[in-house]
């Protein structure tokens, strides 16, 4: 028998599983692909201008999902102290998700595909989708625990390592898909 204090803290766990079920149910719904075509999956691909880019379970973007976790528990901090930690994630977790279906619209795969150096992105798989949310909600537990300079630290290392390895992260996404620069898009390209 779950006592009340049990229940309490069990609800907002089940709402954070079934808004991330939920969101692989509509992706496979229009139309995303479960895993990489290429039928198999991968711990880790690292290959950012390629075909199975966002298609495994972990990637260079990988970081950027972490570093959302970080964001949305400091935001959700400021905002809903108050709530418990459990439904600051849910409500996290239903950002980020939103974030992923509206990422997998058609429409945001063409901007990505128009302004970005991903120019074979064709939306994520939902294999992928659901790990960005798990990353996520790592990097929430993670600033949750860690002193607040550590989680910054975290944030400019992730940011550094990519943008130094693939000309690429959640900084320079964000930037290109709002204004995209030439220059911007030209370094990316390796110009």
């Amino acid at each position: 028998m779950i006592d009340s204090r049990s229940q309490t803290r069990l609800t907002p766990i089940l709402i954070t599983l079934g808004i991330i079920l939920l969101t692989a149910a509509y992706l496979l719904w229009i139309g995303r692909e479960p895993i990489c075509k290429c039928g198999y999956v991968k711990l880790w691909h690292g290959e950012v201008v390629s075909s199975e880019n966002s298609q495994h379970i972990s990637d260079w973007y990988t970081p950027s999902h972490i570093i959302h976790g970080f964001l949305f528990f400091g935001a959700l901090w400021l905002v809903a102290r108050k709530l418990s930690f459990g439904w600051r994630l849910a409500i996290a977790t239903l950002v980020e998700c939103a974030w992923e279906i509206v990422e997998n619209s058609d429409a945001v795969i063409e901007r990505y595909r128009t302004v970005t150096i991903s120019l074979d992105y064709f939306g994520d798989s939902v294999l992928n989708t659901v790990c960005d949310v798990l990353a996520m909600i790592l990097g929430f537990w993670l600033a949750s625990k860690l002193p607040v300079w550590v989680t910054v630290a975290l944030m400019i290392l992730f940011e550094a390592v990519t943008i130094l390895i693939i000309r690429d992260g959640l900084a320079l996404n964000v930037l290109m898909l709002l204004y995209p620069l030439d220059w911007v898009a030209e370094w990316q390209a390796g110009r």
